[in-house]
Formats: C-alpha cells, structure tokens, sequence
C-alpha cells in the first residue's frame, strides 16, 4: 500500500528549491515520487515505509525548514 506524507516548507520559494528538496528526498529508501508545489510550499512525497525523521531530515539537509 502506498503511503502519503506532506509538509509544508515555507522557505522555497524558486526552482533551484524544488530541485535541493526532490533531490534529496528522492535519494531515501521507499520513496516512489515527490512533488514540490513554489505556490502553497507543499512537499508532497509518495512510497512504501516512509520514515518521518529521515524526510524532515532530507528537507532539512537540503537548506529549508518544515514548518
């Protein structure tokens, strides 16, 4: 079963900031698809046995913030 997990990252605000996010949270295990929308700063990550701390962590290692 695919799971959903979504955050809000206030500080994206360019395309360079779509790409650091979606880099790294695509490098982590499980993951299947992620989606960065600039307008509503929604991380939208799909997947199997996705790990909270390890995305929060991926964003974070990226240079933003979750809110």
């Amino acid at each position: 079963m695919t799971e959903q997990a979504i955050y809000l990252v206030p500080g994206m605000t360019c395309e360079h900031c779509r790409q650091a996010v979606s880099t790294e949270i695509s490098k982590l295990p499980g993951v299947e698809s992620v989606l960065v929308d600039l307008d509503s700063k929604r991380v939208e990550v799909n997947g199997h046995d996705l790990d909270d701390t390890a995305l929060r962590a991926a964003i974070d290692e990226a240079g933003y913030e979750v809110a």
